[in-house]
């Protein structure tokens, strides 16, 4: 058996090894994508008051989820984006009500579905401006957010070209609900 002592040169080398492992661990933990909180937010929306819907003592029964799916969706008091919800999860009722009969969380029961379509975690909500948001509020905003707010506010940008513009135009309206 060797030692340390009769081979300096090895014990060195397997500490940089590991030090190179441990830094690398750490660069891929730093560089990952953090979790966008409005990904799958409608779905997930969706799902909530679905189970609000089914009695405790039926959680876990299939036919039971698959109906309060069906009084949720033929609910007439739901927005645009939970129709286009229903729209997606009213083929796939079986694939919705599988995991979530098993007490899976709402947001891996949209993921796991995002797998069949992926335009399930696409549908996202409005960006909601308050009428009192500052001018630096507003700017935060990416400019297809900002598209997206005066377009459900009916208003056209015509001859919008930069971002300082979109902002101007988002501010002018913001006595408009969306």
């Amino acid at each position: 058996a060797t030692t340390a002592a009769q081979h300096p040169r090895t014990l060195p080398k397997e500490k940089m090894k590991f030090v190179a492992g441990i830094l690398l661990a750490a660069l891929a933990m730093a560089t990952a994508k953090a979790p966008d909180p409005t990904e799958c937010e409608v779905c997930i929306a969706v799902l909530n008051s679905v189970d609000e819907l089914i009695p405790k003592e039926d959680k876990t029964k299939l036919p039971a989820i698959e109906s309060a799916i069906d009084k949720y969706c033929n609910g007439g008091s739901l927005g645009p984006k939970e129709k286009k919800m229903c729209y997606y999860m009213e083929p796939i009722k079986r694939s919705v009500a599988q995991p979530f009969s098993l007490k899976m969380p709402k947001d891996r029961v949209c993921k796991r579905l995002k797998k069949d379509n992926d335009a399930i975690c696409d549908v996202k909500f409005a960006v909601k401006v308050e009428a009192a948001a500052t001018a630096e509020d507003v700017t935060k905003l990416r400019v297809k957010q900002l598209k997206t707010i005066l377009n459900d506010r009916g208003v056209e940008c015509e001859g919008c070209l930069e971002k300082s513009d979109f902002v101007k135009r988002v501010l002018e309206t913001a006595h408009m609900d969306l």
